[in-house]
């Protein structure tokens, strides 16, 4: 859980240093400029505070751990109109034209959220997308969702500051999880990050080393 409180403030606190021309640049996200990517996050920030107020029925169990929580396809992922939410996404972000109102608005909803996931109690079961899982597995899964996007939003724009180590180091392993399998030693944990979920693509090298795993890339997680 205070892997989860920190990479959360390392991308809310790269968002504050964004200027209003970044918000223009390309994501990470295809198809989303750094401002939709923003709008998206804000949107996570909203499902966090109501999962974590959301409990499962007393007397069942959990679905669902840290790893399996992640809906995982080998199809590339939709863009633009072709996924009704990415495009709402879209214009919403749009909609702000002012982007201090949007680092206001994450910073307003972000901060909520972190709050509450400092007081939920991990032992906790919650209720999301009609899974049942703990508070702990929960805001477990969500470091790779924070540490993939800080990516994202770093993606072209260089001299902003990436997410932690120690977030890279835990998403890696929970991509690897998510995967079944561990991506080659020659490769960073970004590498295993952006190659592993499409962002980028492989070298030549690094497709050779790929082959002898049979991994099925990218991972899209829904």
């Amino acid at each position: 859980m205070d892997l989860f409180s920190s990479s959360w403030a390392a991308l809310r606190a790269a968002v504050a240093d964004l200027t209003d021309k970044d918000f223009e640049q390309p994501s990470g996200c295809a198809g989303w400029l750094v401002r939709d990517l923003v709008c998206h996050l804000v949107i996570d920030a909203q499902d966090v505070l109501i999962t974590l107020v959301t409990p499962a029925d007393a007397d069942g169990g959990t679905t669902v751990d840290a790893t399996t929580y992640w809906q995982v396809s080998n199809d590339p992922p939709a863009v633009g109109d072709e996924d009704p939410l990415a495009a709402l996404t879209v214009r919403l972000a749009a909609a702000y034209e002012d982007m201090a109102l949007l680092k206001f608005h994450l910073d307003d909803v972000g901060s909520a959220a972190a709050r509450a996931a400092e007081l939920a109690d991990p032992t906790a079961r919650v209720t999301t997308q009609n899974q049942t899982l703990t508070v702990a597995d929960y805001l477990t899964a969500y470091v790779l969702e924070w540490t993939l996007h800080h990516l994202d939003l770093t993606a072209h724009l260089p001299g902003m500051t990436g997410p932690s180590p120690e977030s890279l180091a835990h998403s890696r392993t929970a991509l690897e999880r998510i995967a079944g399998a561990a991506f080659p030693a020659s490769f960073t944990a970004e590498d295993v990050l952006l190659i592993g979920t499409g962002r980028r693509r492989p070298t030549d090298s690094q497709r050779a080393d790929l082959e002898p795993l049979g991994l099925k890339l990218p991972l899209v997680l829904g």
